[in-house]
């Protein structure tokens, strides 16, 4: 019996010193796993980092049109570029570098330069070669007419 007690207990040990062998295993894994996502968040910050962000947008519709606005601050008209199909618009816009001040030292410096594109599925169709935009005070507006002029009825319930 005493015999029985002592592989008994030398089988435990041994399960022990395996499970922590495991759990060791598994917590370098993670770490190492943790270690790797870090590097990848880090690259993917270095190389977005001068990319300017996609323009905020807003897509309106009313029972005659869509209109569409979007925020390009320090953007040129003429740097601005509005493809248009009857169901789709594409807006882009190039953020040009100023050029860097001399004799100063940049704290810092987070205003991105570069092209933004933004594509948009329009709600309806529209007509294509009738829309019209204006652009003031850093705000696109885009006018598009649909395609379909949808008429509201009301039901008599009776």
């Amino acid at each position: 019996m005493n015999d029985k007690k002592k592989l008994e207990r030398k089988i435990d040990r041994q399960m022990e010193k395996g499970k922590s062998s495991a759990e060791k295993m598994m917590d370098d894994m993670v770490k190492s796993i943790k270690e790797m996502q870090n590097d990848l968040e880090r690259k993917i910050s270095d190389y977005t980092e001068n990319v300017p962000a996609k323009p905020t947008i807003d897509v309106m519709e009313s029972d005659d049109k869509i209109m569409v606005k979007t925020d390009l601050p320090g953007v040129n008209k003429e740097d601005i570029n509005i493809e248009l199909t009857e169901d789709r618009i594409t807006i882009s816009a190039k953020f040009e570098e100023e050029l860097e001040v001399e004799d100063v030292n940049y704290i810092k410096k987070e205003r991105k330069y570069g092209e933004a594109v933004r594509r948009v599925k329009l709600p309806a169709e529209v007509i294509v070669e009738e829309a019209s935009a204006k652009f003031e005070n850093g705000v696109l507006e885009v006018e598009l007419p649909k395609v379909e002029i949808k008429k509201k009825f009301n039901v008599e319930i009776k």
